[in-house]
């Protein structure tokens, strides 16, 4: 009998093939994706435009000023990592995706710096 693989095996696979991104990077995009779908108030498809804004929001909550330093420690310095790191879940079969989403829809999300530095500050 096959058993099937945990969503944490299933990482450590993605992972043992690409090292871009930490264990911890994926687990807090899955994160950010509950806590999107919470701040969008519906059980949906979330866009990667959503899904980008989601990040930022739990980031700061999570970590305050640390946000940008901890995602950077992740692996995750721009908005293309974090699709990169929804595509390989998704090629992973840990997402779903409609056939209009791609890659694409991370790309010149926000800039890294403006999105997470100074948010603090007096």
């Amino acid at each position: 009998m096959k058993r099937n693989k945990t969503a944490e095996q299933i990482v450590c696979s993605i992972i043992a093939r690409d090292r871009r991104y930490t264990f911890d990077a994926y687990q807090f995009v899955l994160e950010a994706l509950d806590y999107t779908y919470r701040m969008v108030k519906k059980r949906r498809h979330v866009a990667g435009q959503e899904l980008l804004e989601g990040v930022r929001r739990y980031a700061l909550e999570r970590y305050g000023p640390m946000a940008r330093t901890v995602l950077e420690h992740w692996g995750i310095r721009r908005c293309e990592d974090i699709g990169e790191v929804v595509f390989n879940l998704v090629d992973n079969g840990l997402l779903n995706k409609t056939e209009k989403d791609s890659r694409e829809d991370f790309k010149g999300g926000y800039d890294f710096r403006k999105a997470f530095d100074g948010v603090f500050d007096g």
